[in-house]
């Protein structure tokens, strides 16, 4: 009896307790719908209606969305040791790879600083701007949420002991790539390579030293890493043979096991067709990021790099990092003409040089080069549902005409300029350009290297008299040989608020 007395008064105690958790979460609920169409002219649409959109873009010329979410933010419980956020957001779509689509799906647990985030959900970009940037190397806001399981980090955390001179983010996640309906139909009726049920990996650490609080100057460095593995292969090709005739095989299940999830986040093993020239196991690739910033009171400036790199050859300085994105960004005080400016330099042409031969037992020397940015022998290309899971200018998989997932420009120098501002309190703009040249792959090199250029000029005005309705109007147009000519206008319509407001 006693026992009975004593669960009796523990979950008297108990209850009310979960009750207050749970009653939050009914609290600082934000909601929003919107309604975008667009119309182009030329054979596809402006690049930045496409691009860096989480893959919510399409090259056709005319398209509509519907899209309507709930989200409540974990951030909304900053008071509290625990936090909880979750959100859902729905897509319908007309002339798009899918008509109806789930854009994000999460649950977000976190404990002070560790949060454990299950789902899919919109992440930024590290360390540049989310509306200005051409976006990162490894990880970009280009392609679709993948669904995965992260324990993170996601706010810098100052080191205990350190005044906040030091301060860490990391994360580390695994999940696994939706697109086996786009990647069966983009490939059907051709014998090209295409992967099914593939896993994802990825991980990241940055290590902030400076405290804006008591010192202006600020130094942000890190490295971030990603692994395509698993799943399925189908029409997989040795690379020791003429990849147009030599099928490896027409289906394969690649390792998924616990040694394939270690490989993974330790790079290892090797891929079921690699023959004599054994390499690290699944599509592995990652980024060095260096940033300085200069905080002076009412504005900023920022200059910052990142160096990608393939597999091993380039993670470290076997050979000259030579490829890189440069970058600067200009906070200015406030003012009714320009609130940030963005400049960025990309180059990704040299790639360890034009040659490539692994080690093998007749000819154990190793000539390291032909990098391939993007491309894997077996997953096809570093992308989901045909969008780059990286930077956008390398122009992503779903622009191909022969149904071969691969990246065809991998090799490019461009600029980019990316420009923000408020000229009143309710409407703001912001103006995208960007210009590069592309001389195709070391395997398929254009002739002469093609230009295209790329603008975007967007307004979006919040109406003061119905509050939460907004408007924004954009033009987009394309030039050059690259994406040839085209232009256009995309018009959206949202209306967003906040549920249960403490």
């Amino acid at each position: 009896m006693k026992k009975k007395y004593l669960l009796y008064i523990i979950l008297c105690a108990v209850m009310p307790s979960a009750n207050a958790q749970f009653s939050r979460l009914g609290h600082d609920i934000q909601y929003e719908a919107s309604l975008q169409g667009i119309s182009s002219s030329g054979d596809i649409a402006p690049f930045w209606f496409t691009n860096n959109r989480y893959g919510l873009g399409t090259i056709e010329n005319h398209s509509g969305l519907l899209r309507a979410s709930i989200q409540r933010h974990a951030e909304a419980d900053s008071l509290r040791k625990w936090r909880i956020g979750y959100g859902v957001d729905l897509v319908g779509a007309v002339n798009h790879d899918s008509h109806f689509v789930v854009q994000q799906l999460f649950g977000d647990f976190q404990y002070k600083a560790i949060r454990l985030s299950i789902g899919q959900k919109e992440r930024p970009v590290e360390l540049k701007s989310q509306q200005l940037s051409m976006g990162g190397m490894t990880t970009s806001i280009n392609a679709r949420p993948v669904p995965q399981v992260r324990l993170e980090l996601p706010d810098f955390w100052a080191i205990p002991g350190t005044r906040k001179w030091l301060a860490l983010k990391a994360h580390i996640a695994y999940g696994m790539l939706t697109d086996n309906r786009w990647q069966r139909n983009f490939t059907a009726g051709t014998p090209n390579t295409y992967t099914a049920n593939s896993f994802y990996h990825s991980k990241a650490a940055f290590l902030r030293i400076g405290n804006a609080e008591k010192f202006p100057l600020t130094l942000t460095g890190g490295l971030e890493m990603c692994a395509q593995f698993g799943g399925e292969g189908w029409n997989l090709r040795d690379r020791a043979d003429d990849p147009n005739f030599a099928t490896f095989d027409p289906h394969q299940k690649l390792p998924s096991g616990f040694k394939a999830f270690w490989h993974a986040f330790i790079p290892g093993g090797n891929d079921v067709n690699d023959g004599d020239y054994a390499n690290a196991e699944g599509n592995q690739l990652g980024s060095w990021h260096l940033r300085l910033d200069y905080h002076g009171k009412g504005w900023q400036i920022g200059a910052y790099a990142e160096h990608f790199f393939e597999d091993h050859s380039q993670m470290f300085w076997q050979y000259p990092w030579k490829d890189m994105l440069y970058g600067a960004e200009v906070r200015l005080p406030k003012n009714p003409f320009v609130s940030t400016i963005v400049y960025e330099h990309l180059r990704t042409t040299d790639q360890s040089g034009p040659i490539y031969h692994d080690g093998t037992a007749n000819m154990p020397d190793e000539i390291f080069g032909v990098d391939k940015y993007y491309n894997h022998q077996i997953y096809g290309a570093w992308q989901h549902a045909g969008f780059s899971q990286g930077n956008a200018l390398l122009l992503s998989p779903l622009y191909n005409t022969n149904g071969k997932i691969e990246f065809r420009n991998n090799r490019v120098k461009a600029h980019h300029i990316g420009i923000s501002g408020e000229p009143i309190g309710n409407l703001g703009y912001r103006v995208l350009y960007s210009h590069e040249k592309s001389w195709g792959t070391y395997d398929i090199p254009h002739t002469n290297p093609l230009k295209g250029d790329f603008l975007l000029v967007e307004a979006s005005y919040r109406f003061s008299l119905i509050k939460g309705l907004g408007i924004s109007a954009a033009y987009g147009q394309n030039f050059g040989e690259l994406l040839g000519k085209s232009s256009g206008a995309m018009l959206t319509v949202s209306y967003s608020g906040q549920i249960g407001r403490k």
